[in-house]
């Protein structure tokens, strides 16, 4: 591969993640609650993931991420900074989602493979939200809104009836949407 083909084949690559980037953020300003009165109202299921799991697909685990990174970084450009512990809460489940779907996919090539991705994508998120809600990110919120420190009891229970449900929850909606869109776009993912 000469120099000009590999420019233009990064140049290709730029202009897709960063098209995808700027979907996602679209994407996650169309959300909605769940109706489920033991999750709190402030978690909303989007779908904002999808074109960095097709990002991931099409590059590797690392565009992926990048793509959620961008979504992201618009997403506190756009909003004036009015949630950054959110957005970096986002980016975390974003990577944990995104990276073992393309992960799986590189390596296998399969709609079993996605589909299994998607499956150990969900359980990271899920428990890695629930782990980095708990000792980070619920503090966090509680240290910027100048709320009083939640206690234990509190705090156990937001994580453990609130945002494990929320994650597992979003992770198969997304997953679902995610496995019926690739298999529509399967043929022209395969030629990228």
């Amino acid at each position: 591969m000469n120099s000009s083909s590999v420019q233009t084949s990064n140049l290709y690559r730029l202009i897709v993640i960063s098209i995808m980037g700027t979907i996602s953020v679209l994407l996650m300003f169309l959300n909605f609650p769940l109706p489920f009165p033991f999750i709190p109202a402030y978690l909303r299921i989007d779908v904002s993931d999808i074109p960095a799991l097709i990002a991931g697909i099409i590059f590797s685990p690392v565009a992926g991420v990048v793509v959620v990174a961008i979504k992201n970084i618009l997403y506190v450009l756009i909003t004036a900074i009015s949630d950054p512990i959110g957005a970096l809460a986002n980016f975390f489940a974003g990577m944990f989602y995104v990276v073992p779907v393309s992960f799986m996919y590189m390596k296998y090539r399969s709609m079993k493979s996605v589909l299994i991705g998607l499956g150990i994508g969900t359980l990271l998120m899920t428990i890695g939200l629930t782990v980095l809600n708990y000792f980070l990110f619920i503090p966090a919120y509680s240290l910027f809104m100048g709320w009083e420190e939640m206690s234990e009891s509190v705090k156990r229970t937001t994580v453990l009836v609130g945002i494990l449900p929320f994650n597992l929850i979003k992770g198969i909606i997304v997953g679902i949407i995610f496995a019926l869109i690739f298999t529509k776009l399967k043929n022209w993912i395969q030629k990228k």
